[in-house]
Formats: C-alpha cells, sequence, structure tokens
C-alpha cells in the first residue's frame, strides 16, 4: 500500500492543474475543506481536495475543469459538483453547511502560496464552520476535528467560532469536548499576550507555503 506522503502527490498536482485553469478563467474560489487547514499547518490529507466557488460560477468552474481534461460529475445532492483528474476527486462545493458562497466569503480568503501556486484559502472560521455545521446524527466523526484544534488553535478566533454555530447542537458540544480536553480556553476566558508565528512564516511577516516539511518540487 502507497504511504499517505506518496499519496498526497497527486492531489498536489491536481490542486495545481485546478487552481491554473479556475485562474485563467477567471473564475474566483477558495481552497476549502482539509487543503484549507492544511496550507496553514494542520494534517495533511489524502482524500480531500475542496474548491470553492460562488453558486453563479459552479457551472462554469466544472465546464472549465472539464476542458482541462478533468471528467465532470452533476451529483444529485445539489450543493457540489465533481471533476476527477485520473484518480483524484475534486469537489466543487458551492453550497457548504452552514456558510454562503459570496463576495464577503471569498474576500475573507488568505492569499497563500499552497503547492507552489498562490490563491484564496478560506479563512480558518469560515473553514471550521463548514465542518461543523456538516456534522449529523449519522456523519458524527470529530477525530479531524479535534486533530485541526490542537494544530492550529493558536490561529483560530474562538469566539467568533462560538457566536457563529451557537445554534448548532453538535457545534456545542464540540466547544465542550475541546475545552474539556485543555485545547480551547472556555468562553470569555482571558488570552495570552503571546505573538505566535503561523506554520511556514517567516520572521518578517510573509507567508509562503503551509505544510512543512513537505517540500514542492
Amino acid at each position: 500500500m502507497p504511504s499517505d506522503a506518496n499519496r498526497f502527490g497527486p492531489i498536489e498536482e491536481t490542486l495545481r492543474r485546478a487552481a491554473a485553469t479556475l485562474r485563467d478563467a477567471g473564475i474566483p474560489f477558495l481552497l476549502g475543506g482539509s487543503l484549507a487547514f492544511w496550507a496553514r499547518g494542520g494534517k495533511e490529507t489524502v482524500h480531500d481536495l475542496d474548491l470553492i466557488v460562488r453558486r453563479q460560477d459552479a457551472d462554469a468552474a466544472l465546464d472549465a475543469l472539464a476542458g482541462a481534461g478533468m471528467r465532470p460529475e452533476r451529483p444529485p445532492e445539489g450543493w457540489l459538483y465533481k471533476a476527477w483528474d485520473g484518480d483524484v476527486l475534486v469537489d466543487l462545493i458551492f453550497e457548504p453547511s452552514g456558510l454562503e458562497i459570496d463576495d464577503e466569503v471569498l474576500a475573507r480568503g488568505e492569499k497563500l502560496e499552497v503547492a507552489a501556486v498562490e490563491m484564496r484559502v478560506m479563512s480558518l472560521e469560515d473553514a471550521l464552520v463548514t465542518k461543523l455545521c456538516a456534522l449529523g446524527e449519522h456523519a458524527l466523526d470529530y477525530e479531524p476535528l479535534l486533530q485541526t484544534a490542537r494544530s492550529l488553535r493558536e490561529q483560530v478566533d474562538w469566539d467568533e467560532l462560538r457566536r457563529r454555530t451557537a445554534g448548532n447542537p453538535y457545534a456545542r458540544a464540540f466547544f465542550v469536548l475541546v475545552e474539556g480536553l485543555g485545547v480551547v480556553e472556555p468562553a470569555g476566558a482571558p488570552r495570552p499576550a503571546v505573538s505566535v508565528r503561523a506554520p511556514g512564516e517567516r520572521p518578517d511577516g510573509h507567508r509562503t507555503l503551509g505544510p512543512q516539511p513537505h517540500d514542492v518540487r
């Protein structure tokens, strides 16, 4: 069985191709899902390649990826399209759970260099909102969210995330869990005055490829 590192390589290559294709087509997008966490130093993924677009851009985005040689699919779920680049699946998401994709969400995306390509990456709070709001009785796996909370906790505005997901019982349960484990301070606790440098950030503040030590050649 191939290692995770070997399995991740094709995802990087597909990400570069898809990002360049959408950029050349003039379609705004965000890198979302688990790769939005990986780009900032979170756990590497071998499953997810989520690109986030506005609903009005979704058909044009799928057509552009198809024109680049990917195999398009329009599944019945009604909130995403799919494009296959060989064995790598690109989820083209336009209606994620808990969030309407509009110009404001796109503008909140952070410009980062990911897989040697500069692109906008979904804000951590927006990405976590979609993950928390996707939880349900039949899809209740907190492990990836716990890993993300541990690795990126200093980069997340937890008070904002609490506020935005306060009406979701699964999100409230998540906060009970991370607070009980000491990963996140309880609501209203004073924040320590510590300057934290994000993964991949140099002392001058410049941000480069988030994950380390996997260099892109």
